[in-house]
Formats: C-alpha cells, structure tokens, sequence
C-alpha cells in the first residue's frame, strides 16, 4: 500500500497476518506505485492479483447487487447518487444499474481537491495532480473501471470539508464512518441542497473509523 495510507491500515492488516509492503506515493506509471509493485510481485510469487481498478468484476458486482438495493431500499426513485472514485467500481456499477431503470437519475463524482478526475469527468482531460490527504479516493490517472460515459458531473471536496462531515457523523448521527465517507456527505448535501434533482440523494459511507485512529483528523473527535 502507498505510505499515504494510515498506521491503523497496516496494523489491522499485519494482525490478520499479511506482509505489508508500503510503497513510495508513486504516479500510476512509476515502478514503485503501489499498483506496479503488486502486479510485480505477484508473477514474481506466482500469487492471484485481484487488479480492482482493472477487472470487470468489480462494476458487475455493484451493478447487480449495490445498485438493485439502492432501488429496493428507494422504492425504485432516486434522483441522484454521488459517490467517490477509488477503482471506480462503486459509482460506475451502482451508475449503469441506475440508469437502466431510472434514465432522469444523474450520477455524479465526489472527488478530493487535489485530484485530477473531476475535471477528467468535466473536459475529458485529468487535471493537475496535487496533495490531498483523505485516502482511497481520487488519483492522478482514471482507472479502467471508472466509467466516464456513466457520469453527469463532478463535486470537488476538500479535505477539510470532507474531514469536518465525518466528524460530524460520528458526534451526531453515530455513525463510524471515515474521511472518504465525509467527502461523499460533502458532496451530496451539496447535491440535495440546489434541489434541482427529481428524488432523494443517494450516497454511499465506504469505510470505517477505525482505520484513522492515529490520524490527526481523527485525534480531534477524540480530542473534541
């Protein structure tokens, strides 16, 4: 994993007994990247490599089981769903199910400032690569599974944005939620507000809180 990610990651994942192995924050082209070392490794071990951001198992996945409960749980009307892009599967599977049946829904990316997708789903081309902090969303390069033809638009979050929503789902809703969650609240309060969609606002909380214990954004909840 990139060495952007948090401690909490690599201890959990060192506890259930996996070899961590923490990368440079390499671009998606570099040897190091943390997607090239494992591509590598796994001929060198003769191992199984998932590929997430490649394989097309990840949107069929999402297109048949999250997408069909958002429709159950809706009662089949949604008028958006915003959600971040890590491999993509999430917001591409979840998009294609939608719009199969509800073709007014729109599809719209939350994506961290510093990220170059929001303006790749916007023009076509990746924006500049810059630093943010909120994990396993974004990227400088969009991944295979990231479907542009699904998407309408974009939400640009920052990292403060998106850590004050998580803080604020953990103190007052009780949800254990982290930073990328906070960056899809972000984005879809955004969406609700303009109140220019035909439906209710769908988003998804994609991770958990205890992979940022050690995290400063973290350590303010904490620390109140």
């Amino acid at each position: 994993m990139p060495e952007k990610m948090s401690i909490d990651k690599r201890l959990a994942l060192a506890a259930l007994g996996a070899e961590v192995i923490v990368t440079p924050n390499a671009a998606p082209s570099h040897p190091d990247n943390f997607r090239n070392v494992a591509r590598r490794l796994a001929v060198e071990r003769g191992g199984f490599l998932t590929d997430q951001f490649n394989n097309p198992a990840n949107v069929r996945v999402h297109a048949e089981t999250t997408g069909v409960e958002i429709l159950e749980q809706t009662g089949g009307r949604v008028g958006a769903f915003v959600a971040g892009a890590g491999t993509g599967g999430t917001l591409s599977g979840v998009g294609r199910c939608l719009k199969g049946q509800i073709p007014s829904v729109r599809v719209i990316l939350a994506d961290p400032i510093g990220s170059g997708l929001a303006e790749w789903v916007e023009t076509g081309r990746l924006g500049p690569d810059g630093a943010y902090a909120v994990e396993g969303i974004g990227g400088s390069e969009a991944p295979a599974n990231l479907h542009r033809a699904v998407i309408d638009g974009a939400e640009r979050v920052s990292d403060e944005q998106s850590f004050a929503l998580a803080r604020r789902l953990i103190r007052d809703e009780g949800l254990l939620v982290g930073g990328s969650a906070g960056t899809n609240v972000a984005a879809a309060l955004r969406i609700a507000a303009r109140g220019d969609v035909d439906g209710p606002v769908v988003t998804v909380l994609p991770d958990a809180w205890d992979r940022y214990r050690t995290c400063p954004w973290m350590r303010a909840v904490v620390e109140g």
